[in-house]
């Protein structure tokens, strides 16, 4: 058996710079057109950025166009793998998938083209990270190091992020789970030489409206010359969410009929709105599902300015989402475990005690399957219960499902210990 010819495949649809939909076929003499679906640190010529062509002829020496991020890129050497062993071309056709040498700025999930017939192919989306730990350097020549090393990594794998916490000084780094937290770490040591400490995982939560609000904001400040004046009447409404794709889903609406807020202040009351967005207010996550209208306000022909209506946006969002009884949302994770039947009642008890739903039990040849959800901060340590459990015979996998509303005691206990955190 082979693989399917790439003039079997469907002409691939992908949008224009302008929003046009356009179809590109499997065919060299389309205009070129090829998807960076991964980035690969290399020890010998450095990154590694693999590439399926889609249409028309890639060469080797040759500029070509990002057409998601508006720059031109180009290509050093051409490179055809084949496990460890790498060939140079010259050249890469409609179906190839090749390794380019020699971007800078390409990212996974980005379209490489011709300039003069651009095209976005549909881009890859990835979820947001779960879980986070904080990383400290052993030694401060490790520090810039460690630093390099988070940079490549996060290069490679769009799901791991990492950041500087302002307050503490500490570098935080954020997966997908335990085991790829553990990875990231591992890696570090193994192929950049780094050693750090860790600290305890911690579980990335998020917080979301669970009733609509209305609020009233006068922003008003008077120091002498020209002040700060500005007056929103914003309506904030829970709304429908999907956290997989990276995206908030925050909507913004403007009902301003008649010049109350005039057109070009509207954007800073959008921009004040989406800078309380990252950081909540019963612990400091980021907001989910939420739509906010601006239905009315009032400016100052003199002390009115796009700054102004940004922190009164900022400022109303805030008691807004206090108004419109916040809460605290937990991933839960979907769960599925294969295991010999006589451990299946040990199991199914254990992700009961861990707040976990069970879907579907089913079968498998000779083992049985349990697929369940379970939230992410009840499977820390998973991997050893299992094991010790089922003598090392069963196994699972884990990926983010959905977010869900923290159970109202479990909640009281989190908002003490945010607290508790806040004051040390």
């Amino acid at each position: 058996d082979y693989m399917p010819s790439p003039l079997d495949v469907e002409a691939i649809a992908g949008v224009t710079e302008d929003g046009d939909d356009v179809v590109r076929n499997s065919s060299d003499a389309e205009p070129m057109s090829a998807l960076a679906f991964k980035i690969a640190n290399d020890p010998f010529v450095g990154s590694l950025t693999f590439t399926r062509v889609y249409s028309g002829v890639m060469e080797a020496g040759t500029m070509v166009y990002n057409s998601v991020k508006g720059k031109n890129e180009r290509i050093g050497r051409m490179l055809q793998m084949h496990a460890n062993d790498r060939t140079d071309i010259k050249s890469a056709v409609a179906g190839d998938i090749v390794a380019l040498v020699g971007l800078k700025d390409t990212t996974t999930g980005e379209t490489l083209c011709s300039k003069d017939s651009a095209v976005i192919l549909e881009k890859m989306d990835f979820p947001e990270p779960v879980i986070k730990v904080a990383v400290e350097p052993k030694t401060k020549a490790d520090q810039q190091k460690m630093s390099e090393a988070l940079i490549r990594l996060a290069a490679e794998d769009p799901s791991f992020r990492f950041s500087r916490d302002e307050e503490t000084g500490q570098t935080i780094i954020e997966g997908m789970g335990e085991l790829h937290l553990e990875i990231i770490v591992d890696r570090m040591k193994r192929e950049f030489n780094v050693e750090c400490n860790v600290g305890a995982p911690q579980v990335s939560y998020r917080e979301a409206i669970t009733a609509p609000a209305e609020i009233d904001y006068t922003h008003k400040k008077q120091s002498g010359g020209s002040g700060q004046y500005a007056r929103v009447k914003i309506k904030f409404e829970p709304k429908e969410f999907s956290d997989e794709e990276g995206a908030m889903d925050f909507e913004f609406q403007s009902d301003i009929k008649g010049g109350n807020v005039p057109r070009e202040y509207i954007p800073g009351v959008q921009k004040g709105i989406e800078s309380v967005l990252g950081s909540g207010v019963i612990a400091g996550y980021p907001v989910l599902g939420m739509k906010a209208t601006l239905v009315d306000g009032a400016y100052h022909d003199v002390d009115s300015s796009v700054m102004a209506f940004e922190i009164a946006g900022r400022a109303a969002t805030r008691e807004g989402l206090r108004k419109a009884k916040a809460r605290l949302m937990e991933p839960l994770m979907q769960v599925d475990v294969t295991t010999p039947e006589e451990y299946m009642g040990d199991i199914l008890g254990d992700i009961n005690s861990r707040r976990g739903l069970v879907g579907d039990l089913g079968e498998r040849g000779n083992v049985k399957t349990i697929s369940a959800q379970v939230p992410l901060a009840n499977m820390f340590q998973y991997v050893s219960t299992l094991r010790s459990m089922s003598k090392g015979r069963a196994d699972y996998s884990m990926k983010l499902a959905n977010y869900d509303f923290v159970p109202p005691n479990i909640e009281e206990e989190l908002k003490k210990g945010f607290v508790a955190n806040a004051e040390d």
